[in-house]
């Protein structure tokens, strides 16, 4: 392809910029490691990319942290990022940190990039351009050729010198003829041999683009939608036009492949000994919606498919598609990983591709064939769609491949990490509160479409790849759940591949927003399951309890450690041969980026970025702006005089309902079912199925408050009622499932404090949640500790080396019993912490916290404590409070 140079500042134009790079301390020498770089070798004192090495390995060969000495690992320094000049109050950032001859380089909170010693975290220089702005979210910086490549406003890349941060080019991408390339904000730009690749997202169409690293010069560019008429030929000899995959021009003159194709959302991998490129395109989201594939019959490649090209000139050179004809944006973009491994008896370089869908392929990246079985497996179609009939699986599955329909019932909540919203694709609890498939359901308007594979059970049981027209159909793992874009990591030592994953499952129709909605109620959770690379079988797997599939990518180690942040704030090394936790500490912000490790005088760092990113669980994670780096022995105290940040706000692991809080008293403790609104009496709002459609969505009201559900028929609605029986199934505890028809109505008592979500039978989008509230009774001068004091002095230091317990003694009025969890609030957490033990009575309770939980959430002298928990008084249950103050030593 010809070379063009695109729009782009020179030297003059750096000159008249509005740019802010400011060197804060000594310039530093700089190194080229990163031109030495492979794609398969262990990282060794740096971690020069956001993928560890250009095969994103995500490994180390440092070994000084062990599992013996983890208790010795603690904090060496902290930076607020924003806080370096020019400082800002921005915080979040989904960024990845590099290490280069010891300097950290990241992107900052507000679209910046900066520098800082790995040694002792001082701020090097900081750029900013406020001429043209800068991209907010990010995923990472890359660095060579002595500069660090990044991303900023306006559709532009911007080179910016290694050493004082300043600017040295900076384009926006276009094609030889000026084509529109796509939209590059977002995803981490790599380096490697004199070329930086820019991947395009967010867009109706996104290329993967190279460009010189010299002056920002486009050298060639690959779309994920192709070219009509547009003819490949792979290394295997086949050669087709990919654009014949999207069915026919429309009459209109659309194009399926030109106006959504599939675009690129996370970095590349390189083999500079093959001389490829490797890189992942996502989801078609073209014609209609993503959700609605009848105006693209077809394949559609390459979306949902692994390219290879040419390093230096991006000539194609092979491609495997996961998922034919996505309408579930199950886009498979983990940033791909290469290894050198052994498969029966063989060395084989080969490439692990997989993400959302909870597959993992792994393939020959010489030439794109699976090197472990994969087979074409039949699958429900729906004529509506133009499904493909069959969809590529591996022989080993990661992760469940289908809703788990459990028992609704009190002794099961949670429940199994994979369980279903009931009346979700016809699965309605019977009287038992056991989810049975019901024929007679909505799905029924379905099932004249439906074709199913020989000896299937004859209805959508939630499963992956189960297609959907207009109404609702729950699947997994979903466009949230499996892996989505946290990357992998690549053991040598143990010869296993580490996958943090999400559960979420999304109920798809072709109306829906944000292609697919999270089911409203269910628990949205993760972790990381470990498999065999060589076989593909899982080797464990360890349910964290929080999402990993946004960021939270793993870091493992040549001593057998794996690091991994979660969105808690928790910073977790992990036994890499077992998945059991060994280590974690709390950082006080979310994480959403993958920690490093690199090495400075003789001693290993492990830092990680505390930033925080919204998904899944929006404005209930603690954003921040803190960069942590730790060593063995790190002396590193915060403000409170702890080595820890304070707990962070709790998540809102539940899928929220729609709308704020509305106290009961204001309506009547009444909800309307299935209405669009609580006042319109039109036939657009009748018998709604908008999931805001319970009225309102979001009930607020005190323990021992009767609640009725009504559907409303004529006497509500004079013009016009509600025509359809409609249900409150509430789930997952089944404390109710009332169907009724229009006019009729239920009434509940609710006796004890908690959420209760519940749903319509008729159409399950429409949820609503009941917020009990128990009246709170601060009860003075009944909690006390001993001496009023607490000593939580540790010899050493160290945080993980705080034991022992703290004692607090409740004492309650005659009459009260309390019944539940005991919690403490303290002054810096912003959630309380749980007892380790409550003995005694029911009115004189004997309280213990473990001082591991209590250091790092309360400062050091006076403080106040309080203690929470529930109480029966005259067959109420009440939330009672007590306060005591203490003297804290640290």
């Amino acid at each position: 392809m010809p070379r063009q140079l695109t729009t782009r500042l020179g030297v003059a134009g750096v000159a008249a910029a509005v740019m802010l790079s400011i060197a804060i301390s000594p310039v530093y020498a700089v190194d080229e490691p990163v031109d030495d770089l492979t794609a398969t070798e262990p990282t060794q004192e740096d971690m020069p990319t956001v993928g560890g090495n250009l095969g994103n390995q995500h490994y180390s060969a440092l070994d000084q942290i062990t599992k013996s000495n983890l208790d010795q690992l603690a904090p060496a320094w902290r930076t607020h990022v924003s806080a370096a000049a020019p400082a800002s109050d921005h915080t979040g950032q989904q960024t990845t940190p590099i290490v280069v001859d010891g300097m950290i380089y990241l992107d900052t909170p507000s679209g910046g990039v900066a520098a800082f010693d790995g040694a002792t975290g001082e701020a090097a220089w900081k750029w900013e351009n406020h001429e043209y702005g800068m991209s907010s979210t990010r995923r990472g910086v890359s660095a060579g050729d002595g500069r660090v490549y990044t991303l900023a406003g306006d559709n532009r890349v911007v080179a910016l010198d290694q050493k004082t941060g300043e600017e040295v080019w900076a384009v926006q991408p276009t094609g030889p003829d000026g084509e529109n390339v796509g939209r590059v904000a977002k995803v981490a730009t790599v380096y490697s041999d004199g070329l930086v690749y820019v991947h395009a997202a967010d867009g109706d169409r996104g290329a993967v683009v190279a460009l010189d690293a010299d002056d920002g010069s486009y050298v060639w560019h690959f779309f994920g939608g192709p070219n009509r008429g547009e003819e490949f030929t792979d290394v295997n000899g086949n050669t087709f036009d990919a654009s014949e995959t999207w069915g026919p021009v429309h009459e209109d003159g659309t194009d399926c492949a030109i106006e959504g194709g599939a675009t690129s959302w996370v970095h590349g991998a390189v083999d500079p000994d093959l001389g490829m490129y490797y890189m992942t395109f996502g989801n078609p989201r073209s014609c209609n919606t993503s959700q609605d594939g009848s105006g693209r019959p077809g394949d559609n490649v390459f979306s949902d498919t692994l390219v290879a090209v040419d390093a230096a000139t991006g000539e194609y050179k092979w491609h495997y598609q996961s998922i034919h004809h996505d309408i579930w944006d199950m886009d498979n973009v983990h940033a791909p990983n290469l290894a050198d491994i052994e498969i029966g008896g063989e060395e084989r370089q080969v490439i692990f591709y997989g993400s959302k869908s909870g597959h993992m392929f792994i393939l020959d990246r010489t030439n794109g064939q699976p090197v472990l079985p994969a087979n074409e497996k039949p699958v429900i179609t729906d004529d509506r769609q133009a499904n493909s009939d069959t969809q590529p699986f591996p022989s080993e599955r990661l992760l469940p491949e289908c809703v788990v329909w459990e028992k609704l019932g009190t002794d099961n909540v949670p429940g199994d990490p994979w369980r279903g919203v009931p009346n979700y694709n016809g699965y309605q609890p019977d009287e038992n509160g056991e989810l049975v498939f019901n024929p007679d359901s909505y799905v029924a308007a379905d099932q004249e479409h439906l074709t199913y594979p020989e000896g299937h059970v004859g209805h959508r049981e939630g499963c992956m790849y189960d297609p959907q027209w207009d109404l609702p159909i729950l699947s997994t793992t979903s466009q949230n759940g499996g892996g989505d874009w946290s990357n992998n990591a690549y053991s040598h030592s143990t010869n296993l591949v580490y996958f943090p994953y999400g559960t979420n499952n999304v109920a798809h129709w072709n109306g829906a927003a944000a292609n697919g909605q999270r089911a409203i109620g269910q628990y949205q959770t993760g972790g990381i399951v470990a498999y065999d690379a060589s076989t593909g079988k899982v080797e464990w797997l360890q349910h964290l309890g929080t999402d990993m599939s946004h960021g939270q990518g793993p870091l493992a180690t040549a001593s057998d450690l794996v690091f991994v942040g979660q969105i808690d704030g928790r910073l977790l090394a992990m036994d890499a041969k077992t998945g059991e936790v060994e280590w974690d500490f709390q950082t006080g912000n979310g994480i959403g980026s993958a920690p490093v490790t690199y090495e400075i005088d003789g001693e290993q760092y492990v830092a990680v970025f505390a930033a925080g990113t919204t998904n899944p669980y929006g404005a209930s994670v603690t954003k921040g702006d803190s960069l942590w780096a730790f060593k063995l022995g790190g002396d590193y105290v915060t403000e409170s005089g702890s080595q820890e940040g304070p707990l962070t706000a709790p998540l809102s692991i539940r899928r929220p309902v729609n709308g704020g809080a509305v106290e009961g008293s204001t309506v009547g403790n009444t909800v309307l079912l299935a209405r669009a609104d609580r006042t319109s009496d039109t036939a657009a709002a009748a018998d709604s199925t908008n999931q805001a459609a319970m009225q309102p969505t979001h009930l607020r009201v005190p323990v021992g408050t009767s609640v009725t559900f009504l559907n409303p028929g004529a006497e509500t609605f004079g013009a016009h009622p509600n025509e359809l029986e409609h249900c409150a199934t509430q789930f997952f505890e089944g404390e109710f499932n009332a169907r009724l028809q229009p006019g009729e109505s239920y009434a509940h008592t609710f006796e004890k404090a908690g959420e209760y979500f519940f749903n319509d039978c008729t159409d399950p989008r429409p949820t609503g949640k009941i917020e009990v509230y128990a009246e709170s009774e601060d009860i003075p001068g009944a909690l006390s500790v001993p001496s009023g004091k607490l000593d939580l002095r540790v010899e050493d230091g160290l945080f993980t080396n705080a034991d022992g317990t703290i004692t607090a003694h409740l004492d309650l009025p005659k009459g009260y019993a309390q019944e539940g969890d005991v919690l403490l609030e303290t002054s810096l957490g912003l959630q309380p912490i749980t007892a380790s033990k409550v003995t005694g009575n029911r009115s004189h309770i004997v309280v213990k916290f473990d001082k591991a939980d209590l250091d790092n959430n309360v400062p050091e002298g006076a403080t106040d404590l309080t203690v929470i928990t529930y109480a029966m008084h005259d067959g109420v249950q009440k939330e009672v409070r007590s306060t005591v103050s203490v003297t804290v030593t640290k």
